[in-house]
């Protein structure tokens, strides 16, 4: 997710203060250390006891769906949200993932959704953190989003959901200085109020805010990317929201917008 913050004229005060974010973006660049994906296996199964039913689980996205903050898969996001669905929904769950660090929604939208497995029941969608260091501007995200999700939905069975994670609020980030800090959490506002708006067009699609996780001890080294504590966190959150909703089409975030 990490990466060198670009500063675009399409917005006047970003504009105004190129010169200053520039800098600071590259101090920010060359202190932070750069940590790798996860290793591991990129599919699994998570069993419950006695289960017969299987829920096919999916997440494409950035450095956060790719386990950038951990060593170990198992560690990780998909894993951990398939072991926290399986215990929730009591039924085995396989998952996979196709991710990949600096990932933006074209790219993903171009290159990982459509090397996803097929016939998936629920697809969590994580992107928007890149594309808020690379100050997109909304028409193009919205575009680059409605391309992701068009892509997703032939990759989930019929009555499947797809879940369209919120960003983080980038403005919380001490890792970021001012002003820097506050025009990305402008920016990740921005991108993350288009993804409430476009959840409600489609009984099919399900926005689930993204937790505040601004506690010190739930940073990886880098203070950026979640650690394992984190991502086990972010995990029961998202089968907690996911596992009292009924099986296929989802309609949930109103309960999230609250």
């Amino acid at each position: 997710m990490m990466g060198m913050v670009s500063v675009t004229a399409s917005r006047p005060a970003a504009m105004a203060l190129s010169p200053l974010l520039v800098r600071q973006a590259r101090r920010v660049w060359q202190r932070t250390p750069r940590l790798p994906e996860a290793s591991g296996n990129r599919t699994g199964i998570e069993s419950t006891g006695g289960a017969t039913d299987l829920l096919r689980l999916l997440v494409v996205g950035e450095s956060t769906a790719a386990g950038v903050g951990v060593t170990d898969l198992r560690d990780a996001l998909p894993c951990q949200l398939a072991v926290a669905l399986a215990a929730r929904r009591q039924c085995n769950v396989a998952w996979s993932m196709s991710a990949q660090t600096g990932a933006t929604a074209s790219f993903a939208a171009r290159e990982l959704a459509p090397a996803a497995p097929m016939e998936q029941d629920i697809a969590v969608l994580m992107v928007g953190a890149n594309d808020a260091l690379k100050f997109t501007s909304r028409p193009t995200w919205r575009t680059h989003i409605d391309q992701l999700i068009n892509e997703l939905e032939k990759h989930v069975r019929p009555g499947g959901q797809v879940v369209l994670a919120g960003l983080p609020d980038l403005g919380r980030f001490g890792t970021f200085p001012q002003p820097l800090r506050a025009m990305l959490g402008w920016q990740a506002h921005g991108l993350d109020r288009d993804l409430k708006t476009i959840a409600k067009r489609s009984a099919g699609l399900i926005y689930l805010a993204m937790p505040p996780v601004s506690w010190p001890e739930l940073f990886a080294e880098d203070r950026f990317h979640p650690n394992a504590a984190a991502y086990r966190v972010l995990a029961a959150y998202f089968a907690d929201a996911l596992g009292t909703m009924p099986e296929g089409r989802v309609t949930g975030r109103d309960r999230q917008e609250a």
